[in-house]
């Protein structure tokens, strides 16, 4: 402790002045390799805390599978069921927010906690999760490891006192590096703190991240070796034809994740309207899990021993109809019922079943093409990933690495975009989303717009509007742009009555030949006149929502009557949002105090 005092006096006295540096300071990369090395120590840490746990609670045996196999019934009903009942009073009454996936609760952390998460948290959800996946609960481990990482690169910039956007870019870089270590898979670990932490692509935090990712993943090659997770046969796409099933495979894919999503909510509602006490319900989804497991073993653990059979085309079209049934439900029950754990490895296992079900079933469609399930098998891995998180990107790049074959990129995409695009129509929401959403957190762009709920458009509104009579001619048009900074105008009829929206763009082609029109040519000519507005009284969590939607910078704000009183640009908006959230933290601040006092 005095040494890491001793470290802090040193920064504070000679730190640069990150509180006006831009994000790309280059004396922050030191920040991203170090969080890089920790978060991949935490990941290490956290993996031989289940090889441990899984060496005490079975016997011996290659892998999980096969322990289970060579156990007595009794040990596998005993040891799923004992592990609930020691997790379960831990989440109940120390650390509820370990319920389930950790990662929206490192989305939350970012929208609304200003990039802050607590370490008892991290520490607790990644010991017991240790636990239950050693005991075979059906989750998967990235979870707990983005929140590890994630709580490292938080924790490093609260202690050397960095504003909140570089807390939010070490939390960012922390995550990354800790799923590049679990994979090996440094590239997928940047786009998943990107694409679904960050839920942004920000250019100015790249760099960073990246470097975090490949701190981590160097780590870890040091450990595990450098070798794919994954191997299968060499993939080479027959004809152009084949893209069809994988199109088929995408649409089946985004339907098993809604199935997949709507299972895991619908057993944890289930679990509430049985009025169990919280810290008895894993105990009791241990116990279901376990008697599943009697049949069928494969469903325990995160299931990667499946995968392979998969991927090495050793597994049958009815056992990998069967499995993809059980495996759902045996996630299903884990995590409705509380226990803690990711749902990354449960969507690999799902996707490689799926895969293998229709890549032997595109065999019998085309026999003549020489076709091989495995490729299907993994084509359905990112599928469903994609599926579930909405983040195909990542989902392509992560098979991608865990695998290192070029090839399979052209299957994997249509795969994984048709199954994002079957989400999104007929969902709308990943399933970091959904749980966010049934705790009252409605999350756009990083953004939680539920706080925004509250506050009307009128009280953000510009109330100086750029006008422009519907009549005004071309050269009048040109004068006006002169006198005023906004890129756009509000076109008036009479009595102040919107008509239209004028922008710079509008002007281009007139402009070419600005002496020939500009008595001729009229603002009602060169104006857009389908205009998506918003009124006085509406939300602003409404109007973000149209930003969003519309991918517009402004939109007129009207009464009832279509007359202007008003304009509301993306940047009120979100100068409004970052306004009520540093009033509500203030609040919340004084209150604490209050309170203490």
């Amino acid at each position: 402790m005095r040494f890491l005092s001793f470290l802090h006096s040193l920064w504070t006295r000679w730190r640069p002045p990150f509180s006006g540096a831009q994000p790309l300071d280059i004396s922050l990369l030191g920040f991203a390799v170090a969080i890089g090395f920790l978060a991949a120590v935490g990941a290490l840490l956290f993996r031989s805390c289940i090889e441990g746990f899984q060496f005490l609670l079975w016997p011996g045996g290659a892998s999980l599978v096969e322990q289970v196999q060579a156990a007595p019934w009794w040990m596998v009903l005993l040891v799923p069921t004992l592990a609930g009942l020691v997790v379960g009073p831990v989440i109940a009454f120390f650390v509820p927010e370990a319920r389930g996936p950790g990662v929206p609760e490192v989305i939350l952390s970012v929208t609304t906690r200003q990039s802050t998460i607590r370490h008892r948290v991290t520490f607790l959800k990644g010991l017991i999760t240790s636990l239950l996946l050693a005991a075979g609960a059906s989750v998967g481990r990235e979870g707990p490891i983005v929140q590890i990482g994630s709580s490292v690169g938080s924790s490093l910039a609260q202690f050397f006192g960095l504003r909140p956007e570089l807390r939010r870019l070490c939390l960012a870089c922390g995550a990354a590096a800790g799923i590049a270590a679990t994979f090996n898979a440094p590239i997928a670990g940047s786009l998943f703190a990107l694409e679904i932490i960050l839920m942004n692509i920000e250019v100015s935090y790249i760099s960073h991240i990246v470097i975090a990712a490949i701190t981590g993943s160097v780590l870890s090659r040091i450990f595990w070796g450098d070798f794919p997770a994954f191997r299968v046969v060499p993939f080479e796409l027959g004809s152009y034809s084949e893209l069809l099933g994988y199109l088929v495979l995408g649409i089946l894919a985004g339907l098993v994740s809604i199935v997949f999503v709507r299972s895991i909510f619908a057993t944890e509602n289930i679990f509430q309207r049985l009025r169990l006490p919280q810290w008895l319900s894993p105990a009791i989804g241990g116990l279901l899990l376990g008697c599943l497991a009697l049949s069928l073993p494969q469903v325990m653990g995160v299931g990667y021993e499946t995968v392979n059979d998969a991927l090495a085309n050793s597994l049958p079209l009815q056992m990998a109809l069967v499995l993809l049934a059980a495996k759902l439900a045996a996630t299903a029950i884990c995590i409705g019922s509380g226990m803690s754990g990711g749902i990354f490895a449960p969507s690999l296992f799902l996707g490689a079943a799926l895969g293998t079900v229709v890549g032997l079933g595109a065999t019998v469609v085309w026999p003549a093409h020489d076709l091989h399930p495995a490729f299907f098998a993994l084509a359905g891995m990112g599928a469903v990933v994609s599926g579930t998180t909405l983040a195909p990107i990542t989902a392509i790049v992560t098979i991608f690495e865990l695998t290192l074959h070029y090839q399979i990129i052209l299957p994997l995409m249509v795969a994984c975009i048709s199954a994002t695009l079957v989400v999104r129509l007929l969902f709308g929401v990943s399933v970091y989303e959904l749980k966010l959403l049934r705790n009252g957190m409605d999350i756009v762009r990083g953004h939680d717009v539920g706080i925004l709920r509250n506050l009307c458009v009128c009280d953000v509104m510009r109330r100086s509007v750029p006008r422009l009579p519907i009549t005004a001619t071309l050269g009048a048009i040109v004068a006006a742009t002169e006198q005023t900074a906004f890129p756009h105008f509000v076109v008036e009829q009479e009595q102040n009555k919107l008509a239209g929206v004028l922008s710079l763009r509008d002007l281009r082609k007139a402009l070419l030949q600005f002496e020939a029109n500009k008595d001729h040519l009229s603002a009602g000519d060169l104006m857009s006149r389908n205009v998506i507005t918003v009124e006085r009284n509406d939300s602003v969590e409404k109007a973000l929502h149209l930003f969003e939607e519309y991918h517009y910078s402004m939109f007129p704000v009207v009464d009832q009557d279509n007359t202007v009183v008003g304009i509301l640009t993306k940047d009120d908006v979100l100068k409004a949002y970052d306004q009520k959230v540093l009033k509500d933290r203030v609040l919340s601040t004084q209150t604490g105090h209050g309170e203490s006092a």
